[in-house]
């Protein structure tokens, strides 16, 4: 059996007035297009070899968000194991942004199935923030826990 690929994710956080709030990203693509509960994810990827997981974490955030992430301590929410067998590490950082302003980086399939035609799609195609509830319902649910975690930190 191969090994599990591991993921390293950011989740960027800001206090408001009703109380804590989380980025969240949608993925783009074909496959994405009409899911909504259960499909959002936290800005994450593959860990290039040897990189260590938070510089990871912060690289994938700015790729999928188009931001620098915030240079803020980090809160470590552990990690999760996806249903595919991908393990995913996760970090906690405060900060804001434009959720409107992502621009995220792109990939390429064949699309539609068996067309021969290649066709490019963003990696996340939104984002939005989030209270802890709603965030609960809109995550992949194995990275549900980290919204757990950050609220028990």
């Amino acid at each position: 059996m191969p090994k599990a690929q591991t993921s390293a994710g950011l989740l960027l956080y800001r206090r408001g007035a009703a109380g804590l709030e989380v980025l969240l990203v949608h993925p783009g693509g074909p496959f994405f297009a009409r899911k909504d509960d259960g499909a959002w994810s936290i800005p994450k990827g593959l860990l290039d070899a040897d990189e260590e997981p938070l510089v990871a974490a912060r690289r994938e955030f700015a790729e999928e968000t188009g931001h620098r992430a915030p240079d803020g301590a980090a809160i470590d929410l552990g990690d999760v194991r996806l249903r595919s067998g991908k393990r995913v590490l996760g970090f906690a950082v405060e900060g804001d942004l434009d959720a409107a302003t992502i621009v995220s980086n792109t990939f390429e399939m064949v699309w539609p199935p068996r067309s021969g035609q290649t066709r490019e799609f963003p990696e996340v195609d939104r984002a939005q923030w989030f209270s802890l509830n709603e965030a609960r319902v809109k995550l992949n649910p194995a990275q549900a826990a980290f919204v757990d975690r950050l609220a028990e930190s």
